[in-house]
């Protein structure tokens, strides 16, 4: 997913999950008054080592049902601190439905609108008719519709989002797409609620980094894994030598760079979780610290 904007209003009506992420840095001291300096407000809280888990992925969630609410009502008050949830004009060369070719005619505007991945993993997963499919954080719909249109109706499409505005997104998108071969499942990517070894094909677009338990991702994806099924993501990589700055920041992280693996991280971890032929290539940058790449993976036969 990707990184997403918001206005820097000054306000007190946003949980405090949702105003760590509510303004730039640089700005937290205008947006929340004193809060950058220890106050109340909640901008103080957008560094990641002052928050668990928990919290950090409460704050993802909040992003991108905002991200969600945005697309399918673009009108709605959706809070504060969700009233620009979107790509902004910078962005739509390195996010968004900018990255799919001739998929974009396939799917309702919704659908396109609602893209925030870094990539396209459908372009290289080499789907074939039959197959079952599986999208961790599968947002509104997009990566999860163009599979099951590749899989044909003897294949099927999971799509997993731990968000109910986008998987409610994502329902309405399958009715005006027209696609029956589909099943939303609401959950974690790090314990996806599938049986073991039933899944040809795991894909994500721009989500893992997100993850505040990569490696167990990595696990659960080959466990629902079949004997020789494929990993084919889009996903950030960061550079080895991404400052610490970038690291802590919970706008970064919200926005996908700062918990982003680096490639030799990602080849350990998917090693380690039984994984093989491994391949990283980059794509493109989306950060002075970081680019989106394609990275694929086979289980073992």
């Amino acid at each position: 997913m990707a990184e997403l904007t918001t206005e820097t209003e000054p306000s007190s009506c946003c949980a405090p999950a949702e105003q760590a992420t509510c303004c730039e840095p640089s700005d937290k001291a205008a947006c929340c008054a004193t809060a950058a300096a220890g106050g109340s407000c909640g901008c103080a809280a957008g560094q990641i080592a002052s928050v668990g888990a928990d919290e950090l992925r409460e704050t993802v969630r909040q992003r991108y049902a905002a991200a969600a609410l945005a697309t399918s009502d673009p009108a709605a008050e959706a809070g504060c601190c969700n009233n620009a949830a979107a790509i902004t004009d910078e962005q739509a060369d390195l996010f968004g439905a900018g990255l799919y070719g001739d998929e974009r005619d396939e799917l309702p505007d919704t659908a396109l609108l609602a893209s925030l991945g870094c990539g396209n993993p459908t372009a290289m997963a080499d789907l074939h008719p039959g197959e079952t499919v599986l999208d961790l954080g599968s947002g509104g719909g997009i990566d999860v519709l163009i599979s099951a249109r590749r899989v044909g109706p003897a294949g099927t499409a999971y799509g997993l989002d731990m968000t109910d505005e986008m998987l409610e997104l994502a329902r309405a998108n399958q009715v005006k797409a027209g696609v029956e071969n589909v099943h939303w499942l609401k959950g974690h990517i790090e314990a996806i609620p599938l049986p073991a070894e039933t899944v040809d094909v795991v894909l994500s677009n721009c989500v893992i980094n997100l993850s505040t338990d990569k490696p167990r991702v990595l696990r659960e994806t080959a466990r629902v894994l079949k004997p020789g099924g494929r990993f084919a993501v889009s996903d950030v990589i960061a550079d080895p030598d991404m400052d610490d700055a970038t690291r802590t920041d919970m706008q970064q992280y919200v926005g996908c760079v700062a918990g982003a693996l680096t490639a030799d991280e990602y080849t350990r971890h998917l090693t380690e979780a039984g994984l093989s032929e491994v391949e990283i290539v980059e794509t493109h940058r989306v950060h002075e610290h970081a680019g989106s790449a394609i990275i694929r993976a086979r289980k073992p036969a």
